[in-house]
């Protein structure tokens, strides 16, 4: 700076800075205004989305009178309904938080993308979200675990008398299945067993109870019926049961769900639900006197051995 008649007068090289400055800080008003005016624009694109989401929530909920299966069979017990729903409500759980993690994702590529090298607002943590993100999963876990088990108290549950009962036997690599309420009276009681190429059928009648036994004498095996909607594990040394009716007759496929060696893929058989009125004759058509029936001690393909004499039927000849 250099003095003109007592007054500062500044230099060329004091002009230049102060113009250099007062460009600098034009730009950044006009980056803030510009970043303001891009929020400006955000907002009703934010509004649209979340408008959009209510809406699709909206439909999805609107139709919810006309549930998918999600993959389940339509089911032929008296459990059907209770499992079913379990597995639909799970199911419209798990898609309706994968359905908001998705929009969150896509959300933050479309409002958050990069538009120019300035670097964003930068933040440390917000509070309401990490409280919302801890507890929503809990409250989603917690009712999840209440329905799991009010439901599985009730399918667990073992009415006592019940109308028929069968010994489900697996072993390698097949199926025994021995109607307990058969063999009484001097009669000797009634079995089907699997044999290589012959699975067994099982045969059981429409609207009574039944209630299955399982024991193994070798390694884990599964019954599993698809349309019953369940299944529970044959286990060595362990006595597992479980106990529901059939309401519908048919022919319907089991299959052994537990890896259980070379064969496990060939390990099926079939459950006949006939009236109870054909499982009535089915039943008397095959009870004969024990004194009838030579005792057997092994049976084909490694099966146990029978514990009396018994009319012992290979699978698919019945």
């Amino acid at each position: 700076m250099t003095r003109s008649f007592g007054r500062p007068r500044p230099l060329p090289a004091d002009v230049e800075e102060a113009a250099a400055s007062d460009a600098a800080r034009a730009g950044s008003t006009n980056r803030a205004r510009g970043s303001d005016h891009r929020a400006a624009r955000a907002r009703p694109r934010r509004r649209r989305l979340a408008l959009t989401a209510g809406l699709a929530l909206l439909v999805m909920t609107a139709t919810g009178c006309d549930v998918p299966n999600f993959g389940f069979p339509d089911g032929v017990t008296d459990q059907t309904p209770r499992i079913l729903n379990l597995w639909q409500g799970s199911s419209i759980a798990a898609l309706a938080v994968g359905v908001f993690t998705w929009g969150l994702i896509f959300y933050a590529i479309i409002v958050f993308r990069k538009r120019s090298d300035d670097l964003p607002r930068q933040v440390r943590y917000n509070l309401p979200v990490e409280i919302l993100y801890t507890v929503v999963p809990l409250v989603i876990v917690a009712g999840l675990f209440y329905y799991t088990a009010r439901d599985e108290i009730e399918i667990n549950r073992l009415p006592p008398d019940p109308d028929v009962t069968v010994n489900v036997i697996g072993f390698r690599w097949n199926w025994q299945f021995r109607y307990l309420d058969t063999g009484r009276d001097g009669t000797a009681p009634i079995e089907v067993t699997g044999r290589p190429g012959e699975p067994a059928v099982l045969v059981l009648p429409q609207n009574r109870t039944i209630r299955f036994i399982e024991t193994s004498p070798d390694v884990i095996h599964s019954f599993w019926v698809p349309e019953f909607l369940f299944k529970r594990d044959v286990v060595p040394g362990r006595i597992n049961q479980f106990q529901l009716t059939i309401t519908k007759t048919g022919t319907f496929v089991g299959r052994c769900a537990e890896l259980c060696g070379v064969d496990h893929d060939r390990m099926n058989f079939s459950v006949k639900v006939v009236p109870g009125d054909e499982y009535d004759r089915f039943i008397a058509e095959r009870t004969r006197p024990a004194s009838d029936v030579t005792p057997a001690t092994v049976t084909a393909a490694g099966a146990p051995a029978q514990t009396s004499a018994a009319p012992s039927t290979s699978g698919s000849r019945q």
